[in-house]
């Protein structure tokens, strides 16, 4: 008897502890499938952006990095990124899943419709978005900072020097400023993501029979698809936002997204808001694939570890 109580609490802090376990790996699991990707994906979100401030094509931006910067300017801004991964997808994917998995137990396990995934995906976008604001803050900012001027530039070190710096010149708020077209960017984004991933595996897996691979990066192509068609011109605008500047007078060149939306839609037009769509494509798609395809990865492995 005198065995078996400490017998009993073992399995009992043994069952809490696998609790605690199931309910954050979704979490984890997103958050390091998202950092993962982004290392491969860094050098490609550089031309992006530098596309995006007027600095010409993805070949001109490529050749102009390489001859004046050197090689390590693709990965300028690196430490920005996987931070933001790690609060940004962390949160998306985590509560992305979790919300499915309450939604599916409600439906007596049954699939759920598209439009629930979908809603789904937006609310996972809009919590994501939230999470990682101040990070994403930091990506842009530093990786702008090389195509100021050098009396203007704000020469962050790191990611967390670019935080603290931003909360002791502007306020600690200033970490969300933009933060409104992110969000909204975030969840056009997640809607197209989250919920074409889990649809198209359900297509490729149970009506096409197709096997776990093919299932994998069939829906994962689909999911870059969508993500990059439905947040584009959001991600426009929160690029402008998060980089301007005053001018001499103190005045800022936009006032907001919408007036920021509504100056580049008078300007240039609807198309003005793909400037940078083949880059935008070739680096979301990616990205979004092996964030997929990591995460399945990881998957497999926690099982064959039994964890």
């Amino acid at each position: 008897m005198a065995d078996a109580k400490p017998q009993q609490q073992q399995q009992q802090a043994a069952a809490a502890t696998a609790g605690v376990w199931n309910t954050v790996k979704p979490f984890v699991n997103g958050g390091a499938s998202g950092m993962l990707a982004t290392c491969v994906i860094q050098p490609i979100d550089m031309v992006k952006v530098r596309i995006q401030l007027g600095e010409g094509s993805a070949g001109q931006v490529t050749k102009n990095m390489l001859a004046n910067e050197g090689l390590g300017s693709f990965y300028k801004g690196l430490s920005a990124g996987l931070l933001r991964q790690a609060t940004y997808t962390t949160a998306r994917l985590g509560s992305f899943r979790v919300l499915t998995n309450k939604a599916v137990e409600k439906n007596d396990g049954k699939p759920l419709p598209l439009i629930q995934k979908a809603f789904i995906g937006l609310t996972a976008g809009a919590i994501g978005a939230c999470v990682g604001s101040p990070a994403d803050l930091a990506l842009i900012r530093m990786q702008a900072d090389s195509t100021l001027p050098a009396a203007q530039r704000r020469n962050y070190k790191n990611a967390f020097h670019a935080l603290y710096r931003i909360s002791a010149d502007e306020g600690v708020l200033a970490l969300w400023k933009g933060a409104g077209p992110t969000v909204v960017r975030a969840m056009a984004l997640n809607m197209g993501m989250l919920a074409s991933y889990d649809q198209s595996v359900e297509l490729f897996r149970d009506k096409l029979g197709a096997g776990e691979i093919s299932t994998v990066i069939g829906a994962s192509a689909v999911s870059g698809f969508f993500a990059s068609a439905c947040s584009l011109p959001f991600d426009y605008v929160k690029t402008q936002i998060q980089k301007m500047q005053p001018d001499a007078n103190g005045k800022y060149p936009y006032t907001g997204s919408l007036d920021c939306a509504l100056k580049t839609f008078k300007s240039g037009g609807p198309f003005k808001f793909y400037t940078g769509f083949p880059v935008y494509c070739v680096r979301i798609a990616p990205h979004v694939m092996m964030t997929w395809i990591f995460l399945n990865q990881i998957q497999k492995f926690e099982k064959k570890i039994g964890i």
